[in-house]
């Protein structure tokens, strides 16, 4: 094995790197670049038996050396049995109110989201639903139980609504946590047993919140499911297609050289052909289905090398890891992931899930596929889902 990374980075290279994703400086310490630009220093570090991730601020505000600095101490604390993100909050400001704390997110958040009703309706729903019920609770007091508070009179009756909520209340605590004010789990990924399953309706899957998305493909890779079921749902995920797109994908489609999925257009709900740019791991899960596949034409064979997976194969997987959502629903994450946390436009994110527009207007403006920037958008996906 190879030496890990010591002070790998320099000034120079934080400054010049552009490029969505995770780069390692050593000892725990990595320069994140977010979708939309903005870099982050974060220390991985292993805190009472526990693997955890804790932000260390803005590359704006915090240089390389602080950073450093800032990464040996906490080390530091946690090799001793202490817990940094306690001490750090020991020592800072009152933590704000949940009120304070989504509005402090919101005015981060909103200069990247490119549609201004988008970032209306985000902190709106808040006010109405959340506020109301948390609002003057402190941050670091909100438990679970708030949560379901908040998430109870809504999750039947408006479940697109109350799936957003509880989206944007995880969004909000995930923040505290990073800034010091929270320890321990985020209490919205503790509510899901605790609410009543929804029914599906003509247009609605259940989805996970996409926060939980990275975590459930660790689950998904730790599981006793079969390497061909797993590899093709992560596959699905990282795609953003539809599950008989997936199912029925031949190697024919895959253009190596390119990094491309070529769907037909048989196979496409739109009657068009769709082009899928491949980032790293979507190749790396296609080389491991092509040792498994043996001499089939699918990437995906059943038990059959001519018959590809049943369709009942991911709601069968979802079953049995007790997940309330839907493999369809995966696509909604990724879609409310593109929306609220990327600057990528509208017409891109659509584009990525080969949605049929609408607008004829908009349509006969629109007459590429906008594969460039989508190679981008699922970069930056799949960055996004390894972050666990």
């Amino acid at each position: 094995m190879g030496r890990h990374p010591e002070k790998a980075l320099t000034a120079v290279a934080v400054k010049a790197l552009t490029k969505p994703g995770r780069y390692a400086d050593g000892n725990g310490l990595y320069l994140v670049v977010d979708p939309s630009g903005a870099k982050r220093w974060l220390l991985r570090t292993v805190v009472r038996g526990r693997r955890r991730d804790i932000g260390l601020g803005s590359c704006r505000l915090v240089s390389l050396a602080e950073a450093r600095d800032k990464a040996l101490a906490m080390r530091k604390v946690a090799r001793e049995g202490g817990d940094p993100l306690a001490e750090r909050r020991k020592n800072s400001e009152t933590p704000p109110t949940f009120a304070e704390a989504a509005k402090l997110v919101h005015d981060q958040h909103k200069g990247a989201w490119k549609n201004s009703k988008h970032a209306s309706q985000w902190i709106t729903t808040l006010e109405t639903y959340a506020v109301p019920e948390i609002g003057n609770v402190p941050v670091d007091q909100i438990s679970s139980s708030d949560v379901m508070r908040v998430l109870g009179p809504i999750w039947l009756e408006k479940p697109e609504t109350a799936r957003r909520v509880r989206q944007r209340i995880g969004t909000v605590l995930d923040w505290a946590g990073a800034a010091g004010y929270r320890t321990g789990e985020n209490p919205v990924r503790a509510v899901g047993k605790g609410l009543p399953r929804q029914k599906p309706g003509k247009d609605h899957h259940a989805a996970l919140p996409y926060n939980e998305v990275p975590k459930f493909i660790e689950r998904l890779r730790q599981s006793d499911l079969g390497p061909q079921t797993k590899l093709a749902f992560e596959f699905l995920i990282l795609s953003a297609a539809r599950t008989g797109e997936v199912l029925g994908a031949r190697w024919s489609e895959v253009d190596w050289e390119k990094r491309i999925w070529t769907v037909p257009a048989g196979r496409m709900k739109a009657g068009r052909e769709h082009r899928v740019p491949l980032g790293d791991r979507c190749l790396d899960i296609l080389k491991e289905a092509k040792e498994l596949a043996a001499n089939s034409d699918l990437i995906f064979p059943g038990r059959s090398p001519k018959r590809p997976l049943s369709n009942m194969v991911f709601l069968m997987a979802l079953r049995r890891m007790e997940i309330n959502a839907t493999a369809h629903g995966f696509r909604s994450s990724f879609r409310d992931w593109a929306g609220e946390s990327t600057p990528f436009p509208h017409e891109v994110c659509e584009m990525a899930l080969a949605h049929t527009i609408k607008n004829k207007a908009e349509a006969a403006y629109r007459r590429g596929d906008l594969l460039e920037k989508r190679q981008e958008l699922m970069a930056a996906w799949e960055v996004f889902c390894e972050k666990e």
